[in-house]
C-alpha cells in the first residue's frame, strides 16, 4: 500500500539528532523558535473555542524553563499579546532569570518590551497566595530532553497549576514538563499538547494520556522535501496531515459521470437500531460517491426514500424481530457486481440468522470490504480471509477482535478513539483530529460512510480511503466543536461542517 500525506513520529533520542541537523546556528535555532510561539498562539486561539473562546481581556500564565521551550511559551504569550491588546501576562521564570538561555532570555525581552504593564513576573510564593484565575497556562518549563528525576521545587509548582481551581485551559508546549522517554513522579496535565515540528512518542504512549490530553502538530517545516536529515531508520509510526484530503478539495473534471465515482452497497439497518444505518448512508453520500444502493429491513425503506432519494433503497425481507432475512440474499448477490465496495454492519443487530446471512454476502463479495458494528464477528472476520478488508471497530470490539481472532496483517484496521490509529502493513498512522465531542452515539457510523464512500471511490487503495475518511471526520469534528461546543449538539450536525472541512487548513 502507497503511503499516506503524513509526516513520521521520532522518538526523543531521533528528534534531537534531526533538529541538530536543521537547526545548525542560533539564527537557525531563533527562526524555529518564532514560528512555533506564533504556532501555538493561534492553536490556543482556536482551541479555546471548544469552552467559548479567549475573552479579550484573558490573562495568561507562563511557566517557563530554562531553554526553547520556554523560549516558545515566552513567545507564544507575545502573540497572543499582539493579537488581543487587553490581554495581560503573568510569568514565572521557573529557574530564575539568570539560569535562561540567550535565546529564552531574548523571547522573555520581546514579550516585556511589547507588552510592558500588561506583563508580569511573579514567583511561585505569590501566585499560591493570590490565587488569581487564569484562561490560558502555556507550560514550557521542561523539553523532550527531560531526564528524572523532578527537582522539589518544580513538582510543587507542577502539582499546584495541576489543581488550580481557575484556570479554564492548560496547554504543553511540545510535550507536557515531566513527561519523555520517563516520566517524573509529577507530570504537567494538559488539556492540548502542542507537538512542535516533531511529534515525539511519548505524547501517542496510551500510558500517557492523562498528561497529554488532545494533541496538536504544529508542522514547522521540518520534514519538508530536500532538507538535510539524519540518516535514521524508517518510522513506523506518522502522523496524518490534513494535506491528505487537498485532493477532495480540488475540482472535478468538467466531463463528470457519476459512474466514475464508484458504487457504494451499505447492508445494515433493524428495527431494534433503526437510526445507525441512516447515518452512514447520509455520510457515504456526502463522501462524494457517484451511486449507492442501500440493502435495510423492508419497513424501513418508505421513510427513509422520502429523506434520501439520492440512494437506491433495496426492500430486503425481514426476521420477525425485524432483522435482515436470509431469504433477502437473493436481492444483493443479483446486484453485487455492479458494486465497487461494499459497507456492512451499522445497525445491524446481533439475530444469528442476520449474522449468518452476512456471512454468505462477505464470502461472495469479490469487492472491497468496510465491516463495522455488529459486522465486526469472528466468524464474519472468518469469512473475510482474502478478502480486501477494512475494519472500523470501537476499542470494545477491537478488544474482542484481538482475544478472539487476532487481527490479519494484510487489512487495515481503524482503532477508533483518540487519536484514532490506523494500522496497515507493519505501518501505524494517527489522526490527531477529532475529539470529546465524538464520544456520542452515531459518530462510528458517520465515519463508516465516509469510509465507504472514499472506497468505493478508489477501491484500489484501502488505506488511502480510510485516511481520509478518518482525517475529514476528525477536522469536521473539530469545526463543530469549536463553532458550537462540546456538549450541546447532536451528531447529525457533522454533516454540517464535513465540507468546511476540505478548505479548512
Amino acid at each position: 500500500m502507497p503511503p499516506l500525506a503524513s509526516h513520521p513520529v521520532l522518538t526523543c533520542v531521533e528528534a534531537k539528532a534531526w533538529e541538530a541537523a536543521l537547526l545548525q546556528d542560533e539564527a537557525a535555532e531563533w527562526t524555529a523558535m518564532q514560528r512555533a510561539g506564533g504556532a501555538i498562539a493561534c492553536a490556543v486561539l482556536s482551541d479555546s473555542r471548544e469552552i467559548g473562546g479567549l475573552p479579550d481581556n484573558a490573562r495568561l500564565l507562563v511557566l517557563a524553563g530554562k531553554g526553547h521551550n520556554g523560549g516558545d511559551a515566552l513567545l507564544a504569550a507575545k502573540t497572543l499579546l499582539e493579537t488581543r491588546p487587553l490581554v495581560r501576562a503573568d510569568v514565572l521564570l521557573c529557574f530564575g532569570e539568570l539560569a535562561l538561555r540567550p535565546l529564552a532570555r531574548r523571547a522573555l525581552d520581546e514579550l516585556l518590551k511589547l507588552g510592558g504593564t500588561r506583563v508580569r513576573e511573579v514567583t511561585f510564593p505569590g501566585l499560591k497566595s493570590e490565587l488569581a484565575g487564569y484562561d490560558v497556562c502555556l507550560d514550557g518549563v521542561f523539553g523532550f530532553q527531560f531526564r528524572p528525576p523532578l527537582d522539589d521545587a518544580t513538582a510543587e509548582i507542577l502539582a499546584w497549576v495541576n489543581t488550580h481551581p481557575r484556570l479554564r485551559l492548560r496547554t504543553a508546549v511540545d510535550l507536557p514538563s515531566g513527561l519523555g522517554e520517563t516520566n517524573a513522579a509529577t507530570v504537567f496535565r494538559a488539556d492540548f499538547t502542542y507537538a512542535t515540528g516533531i511529534v515525539k512518542v511519548p505524547v501517542l504512549a496510551p500510558a500517557n494520556a492523562a498528561f497529554v490530553g488532545r494533541i496538536r502538530y504544529l508542522d514547522l517545516g521540518f520534514f519538508q522535501v530536500g532538507r538535510v536529515v539524519p540518516d535514521e531508520p524508517p518510522a513506523l509510526q506518522h502522523v496524518l496531515l490534513p494535506s491528505l484530503l487537498a485532493p477532495l478539495a480540488a475540482l472535478r473534471p468538467a466531463q463528470s459521470d457519476k459512474r466514475a465515482f464508484g458504487h457504494l452497497f451499505v447492508v445494515g439497518g433493524s428495527r431494534s437500531y433503526p437510526g445507525a444505518v441512516l447515518l452512514t448512508v447520509q455520510a457515504a453520500l456526502r463522501s462524494g460517491v457517484g451511486l449507492l444502493t442501500a440493502f435495510v429491513p423492508a419497513s424501513l425503506v418508505p421513510e427513509y426514500a422520502a429523506r434520501f432519494p439520492e440512494a437506491m433503497w433495496v426492500a430486503w425481507p425481514e426476521t420477525p424481530n425485524g432483522g435482515l432475512a436470509a431469504s433477502g440474499l437473493k436481492l444483493l448477490l443479483e446486484k453485487l457486481p455492479r458494486a465497487s465496495a461494499l459497507a456492512i454492519g451499522p445497525g445491524l443487530g446481533t439475530e444469528s440468522e442476520t449474522l449468518a446471512t452476512v456471512q454468505e454476502i462477505v464470502r461472495a463479495a469479490a469487492v472491497p470490504l468496510l465491516l463495522d458494528a455488529d459486522a465486526l464477528r469472528p466468524e464474519i472476520l472468518a469469512a473475510a480471509a482474502g478478502k480486501r478488508l477494512i475494519a472500523t471497530p470501537h476499542a470494545g470490539e477491537l478488544a474482542r477482535i484481538a482475544a478472539e481472532t487476532g487481527w490479519r496483517k494484510d487489512g487495515v484496521l481503524v482503532a477508533k478513539g483518540y487519536p484514532t490509529r490506523i494500522s496497515a502493513g507493519g505501518q501505524t498512522y494517527f489522526s490527531l483530529f477529532g475529539g470529546p465531542v465524538l464520544a456520542r452515539g452515531g459518530s462510528g457510523d458517520v465515519l463508516a460512510g465516509l469510509i465507504g464512500g472514499l472506497l468505493a471511490q478508489a477501491p484500489g487503495d484501502l488505506l488511502l480511503a480510510a485516511g481520509r475518511g478518518v482525517v475529514w471526520h476528525g477536522l469536521a469534528a473539530d469545526l463543530l466543536a469549536r463553532d458550537k461546543g462540546q456538549v450541546a449538539v447532536q451528531t447529525t450536525q457533522l454533516f454540517d461542517t464535513l465540507q468546511p472541512a476540505l478548505h479548512s487548513e
